[in-house]
C-alpha cells in the first residue's frame, strides 16, 4: 500500500504554476524590450520622413520659389557613446533667403587607429521648422566610414520650403538650429561578412 504525502500534489501543482506565471512574465519583458529596441529606428524614419517632432525632410528637388524673406540657419555638430571622433561645423550659421538652395560643410576626423562606421542623427530647432526643412543631399542618408585617422568633409545640400513663411507657428521664427549627432553604427548580420570557405 503505497504511502504517498496529501500535501504534495497541492505543493506540486502551486510550484507549475509559479514556474508558468514566471515563463510568462520572461516572455512578455524580452517582447517588450524588443519593441522598444525595434521602435527607436521605426520613429526616426518616420520623423525624418515626415518633419515631425523636429526632424528634417529629404526632398527630390529644389524649391520653385525663392523669397525675399531671409532666416538665419545655426549648425550644431555632436558625437555620442565612444566614437573616437571630432565632429564640427565649418560654419557657425549662414544667412539664407528662403526657398534659396544653400550649401554647408561639416568635418570629421578619426583619431583611432583603424576604420570607424557611424550614423547622424539629426533635428530641427524649433520643431515647427522640421517640416519646411528639405535637405537635397547629406552625410546622414547613410552610414559614414572614415578611415583611420583620416579627415573628411561632409556637406550639406538644403533649403527651407517657402511655407514655412506662411505658416503661424514658423512665420515669426527668424533663426532655425539644424543639428547633428553621430553615434556608432550597429551592424546587422547582413553587414558581417562570412569567413571564406575553408579547404
Amino acid at each position: 500500500m503505497s504511502s504517498t504525502d496529501p500535501s504534495s500534489a497541492p505543493q506540486g501543482s502551486a510550484e507549475r504554476r509559479n514556474a508558468r506565471v514566471a515563463l510568462i512574465c520572461v516572455a512578455a519583458f524580452a517582447t517588450m524590450t524588443g519593441a522598444a529596441f525595434a521602435a527607436v529606428p521605426l520613429y526616426r524614419a518616420f520623423c525624418q520622413a515626415t518633419g515631425f517632432d523636429g526632424a528634417t525632410k529629404r526632398a527630390e528637388s529644389n524649391a520653385n520659389t525663392v523669397l525675399a524673406r531671409r532666416v538665419t540657419v545655426r549648425f550644431d555638430a555632436n558625437i555620442r557613446g565612444d566614437l573616437p571622433w571630432t565632429f564640427t561645423a565649418q560654419q557657425q550659421s549662414q544667412d539664407v533667403r528662403i526657398g534659396e538652395t544653400k550649401l554647408a560643410f561639416f568635418k570629421v576626423t578619426n583619431h583611432s587607429d583603424k576604420p570607424v562606421k557611424a550614423r547622424a542623427v539629426y533635428n530641427v530647432v524649433p520643431e515647427q521648422a522640421g517640416v519646411y526643412f528639405e535637405k537635397l543631399q547629406c552625410f546622414c542618408f547613410s552610414d559614414q566610414t572614415i578611415a583611420a585617422g583620416a579627415t573628411v568633409e561632409m556637406p550639406v545640400l538644403y533649403f527651407i520650403d517657402p511655407k514655412y513663411a506662411q505658416d503661424i507657428n514658423t512665420k515669426g521664427k527668424p533663426e532655425v538650429t539644424l543639428s547633428y549627432t553621430f553615434y556608432p553604427a550597429v551592424e546587422t548580420k547582413a553587414e558581417v561578412t562570412p569567413p571564406p570557405p575553408k579547404g
